[in-house]
């Protein structure tokens, strides 16, 4: 949960830059769609973490459920964005 969360917010405040260079944004305009691409999915990612941690924090009968699911992510995130 805890790198999910760190990725997603480092990704977030990456965004932020982007938007606050004004006239260098332009530099940087081919890499908009692999931003906005890696935010969806670390911030799914921290979705499904932090459901997972709070199911096993409070013992709640869909916690494994949670946890393949994250399992799940892992492996497809890994898919996804594994070097070609």
């Amino acid at each position: 949960m805890g790198s999910s969360v760190a990725m997603g917010v480092s990704l977030a405040m990456t965004a932020i830059v982007f938007v606050l260079l004004g006239d260098q944004a332009n530099r940087f305009q081919h890499e908009g769609g692999p931003l906005l691409r890696g935010l969806l999915w670390s911030w799914g990612a921290v979705a499904i973490s932090v459901s997972a941690f709070y199911g096993e924090i409070r013992q709640r009968p869909w916690r494994n459920w949670a946890k393949i699911a994250v399992c799940g992510l892992l492996l497809v995130v890994g898919l996804v964005f594994w070097p070609r």
